[in-house]
């Protein structure tokens, strides 16, 4: 029979005698919102893009986990992260994308902040024409803002605040693509698409860990960049996934290639990797163009994966663009039924969370291992302050 949920010890085993996450990692609303607190608040978890805010003054109010969020770029040109809601009545303030002209405005009882997330008026505050009242201090009463952090145009934030920095939490990360540090540009409306997948979101950052399902999955990529061509990536505690030797560029009318990232080394003439950067963000890194997938875990069964598509250069053959979305979105979709079919999997009573190839399925284990030492370290906590 499988293992009781808050049985972890077999999760955290060596490769080649470990199992994967009980079932009620994927399928148990209680287990879910324990790793809201344990996995997606307590780490560096992505929200959005910056290019979701691509002007001073761009405002797209979003959701993490139910906590309302509003993404903002202010007025100086700093992406910030707010709680989203006014700190009278706890109102919420953005509900739709929009360009803060002026201020951000209460619908509620019209207090108003800055881009920047300061307090700057509470008309009637002090009753009828009283716009102030020495219990109302502005200074202490700014919009909540979350510590965010924007790396590879990915907009992390850390709910509880107290993670590592992001640059020594990803240090390995940042040197391993620090040639990736450099301009690179949104497609636009065309290179950005969303997939809603009944599954819960660690299936999708499992699937996207390895290569062992290629051939059966993904034939067309497979035909060339074969099984064989691929390569584990794994750094335990932070993120894990796959490479390649073998990069096929996509080609369009004579010959037509996307410009590459300047200053690549050999490496990537003919490679490209592919990685998890726990808990929901998987990123893809090409001599030509790059991709960013936040998976945003709706409950414990819906994920929407959001796919961005960028570029080394601004102006970028529109039809090229199309031609590198459709190709995209068909091999991402080519996984849906996999997600799918495993978290139908998980009702099965006495699946004991599966086993793992000692070869093939490291990333894969290296990420179960990292949300098992997260829930447990969280439960030590939990104890300790009873």
């Amino acid at each position: 029979m499988a293992t009781h949920p808050n049985d972890l010890s077999a999760v955290r085993a060596p490769l080649e005698t470990a199992h994967g996450l009980p079932n009620a990692h994927y399928v148990d609303p209680a287990m879910f919102e324990e790793e809201k607190h344990a996995v997606l608040f307590a780490s560096w978890a992505g929200l959005a893009v910056a290019a979701d805010v691509p002007e001073n003054g761009d405002a797209v109010p979003l959701e993490f986990a139910g906590i309302p969020l509003l993404l903002i770029r202010d007025r100086a040109g700093q992406v910030r992260v707010f709680e989203n809601i006014c700190r009278h009545r706890g109102m919420i303030l953005v509900s739709e994308p929009k360009k803060i002209e002026g201020a951000i405005r209460c619908p509620y009882h019209s207090w108003c902040y800055s881009t920047a997330g300061k307090l700057i008026s509470t008309p009637h505050v002090g009753g009828a024409g009283h716009n102030t009242h020495p219990a109302i201090v502005k200074d202490d009463l700014g919009l909540n803002e979350v510590r965010s952090h924007i790396w590879f145009d990915t907009v992390f934030i850390n709910i509880d605040g107290k993670a590592d920095p992001f640059e020594v939490v990803h240090a390995d990360l940042l040197e391993r693509w620090r040639e990736f540090d450099q301009p690179m540009y949104h497609g636009g409306a065309d290179s950005r698409f969303d997939l809603q997948v009944e599954t819960n979101f660690k299936l999708a950052v499992e699937n996207y860990c390895e290569s062992y399902h290629l051939p059966w999955i993904h034939p067309g990529l497979n035909s060339y960049s074969r099984l064989e061509d691929h390569y584990n990536i794994a750094a335990p505690g932070k993120y894990s996934g796959q490479g390649t030797l073998v990069y096929r560029q996509l080609k369009g009318p004579d010959d037509m290639v996307f410009p590459d990232f300047a200053n690549l080394s050999d490496k990537w003439d003919t490679g490209a990797e592919y990685v998890a950067v726990y808990p929901n963000v998987l990123l893809g890194a090409q001599r030509d163009h790059c991709f960013v997938i936040i998976l945003e875990p709706n409950t414990q069964t819906t994920t929407t994966e959001h796919v961005h598509l960028y570029y080394a250069d601004p102006k970028v053959s529109e039809d090229m663009r199309a031609r590198n979305a459709h190709l995209w979105r068909g091999v991402f979709e080519e996984d849906i039924f996999v997600v799918e079919g495993m978290q139908r999997g998980r009702a099965a009573p006495s699946f004991d969370g599966g086993r793992f190839s000692p070869v093939m399925d490291g990333p894969t284990h290296c990420f179960h291992d990292w949300v098992a030492g997260c829930v447990q370290a969280h439960r030590t906590k939990a104890q300790a302050a009873e």
